[in-house]
């Protein structure tokens, strides 16, 4: 049974005429008697009669009209709840991340939060192939992911908020020829051996842009979709590869150095999807306004690669 059907019942039982009914809902007199007969249909019962000049309810009509009563009241509760369940701004919030905004993004954020008494978080990580992120709405609230700029945007009817557009540097050796350099161009890395990411990752698609630039296909020796170890692989001289500038920026003793090129733009794009109704929720804006200035923090001028001294 439709819930406007039995409002419309609960009125005549109430009002006395289809014609009252008819002014209390801004409808027309016919359109009341439609949706009169409609319930009946699906009551199997008669539910109104004609008594004179009006229509009244049987008693079948004037218990229906009682559970309608009830049922009306049961729907103002649910949504008194759910608009508490929305405004309370201390309900836990589900945040998933790929491995490099979680290690660089997780610890402020709990700590951000904490010093702001909530909400809490519940992170997870998900480290997958770009098409994959979307899907992630529906056992996340807020899900961290990444593409390359020029790939397509995500689908229609997930909520997209922009994070960060963070640069892809070239992470090479620390006793490497381009180590000292401000920056490098295509030709400088032209003959290099190279780690990139499995098919379908950002990394191995920003290692396509630097092999379009070039004009040639690259020597790929590795493909390594986990940061740490591409760096750690970089470190022993045998490949260069392309490092994210702000969340995983080599730490002094690593034995790697970040340097910027100066004649491509090669970077990913990290968003925050969602389902729209995710947002409708105090808690998740609020850990979702707190993200954003965790990792605006991170993408401070300081985070600029500067060369080995």
């Amino acid at each position: 049974m439709e819930l406007r059907h039995l409002a419309v019942l609960r009125e005549l039982g109430e009002r006395g005429s289809v014609a009252a009914v008819a002014r209390a809902l801004h409808v027309s007199s016919s359109a009341v008697s439609q949706q009169l007969s409609a319930l009946e249909r699906r009551a199997g019962a008669a539910l109104t009669e004609k008594r004179g000049r009006r229509l009244a309810l049987t008693p079948a009509g004037v218990a229906l009209a009682a559970a309608a009563a009830e049922v009306s009241t049961a729907m103002a509760r649910a949504d008194e709840a759910v608009a508490r369940f929305q405004a309370d701004p201390a309900l836990p919030v589900s945040l998933s991340a790929f491995h490099s905004a979680g290690l660089a993004w997780f610890g402020p954020l709990i700590a951000r939060l904490g010093e702001l008494d909530g909400p809490s978080v519940e992170c997870g990580d998900e480290d997958v192939a770009r098409e994959r992120f979307p899907a992630l709405v529906a056992d996340f609230d807020l899900v961290i992911a990444h593409r390359v700029p020029h790939e397509q945007s995500w689908p229609a009817g997930v909520s997209v908020t922009p994070l960060l557009r963070e640069p892809l540097d070239v992470a090479v050796p620390a006793g490497h020829r381009l180590a000292g350099q401000a920056s490098v161009s295509i030709d400088d890395v032209r003959g290099e051996s190279w780690i990139t990411g499995h098919p379908g990752y950002p990394l191995a698609e920003a290692v396509n842009v630097v092999a379009v630039a070039a004009g040639q296909p690259l020597r790929v020796a590795h493909r390594i979709n986990e940061f740490f170890v591409a760096a750690s692989v970089v470190a022993t001289g045998a490949a260069i590869a392309l490092l994210p500038r702000y969340t995983m920026a080599p730490r002094p003793g690593s034995g790697v150095v970040l340097v910027p090129f100066r004649d491509v733009p090669v970077a990913r794009q990290i968003d925050v999807l969602s389902r729209p109704e995710a947002l409708a929720r105090a808690s998740v804006r609020r850990v979702l306004a707190e993200l954003v200035a965790v990792a605006e923090a991170s993408a401070s001028p300081q985070s600029t690669p500067q060369p080995a001294q």
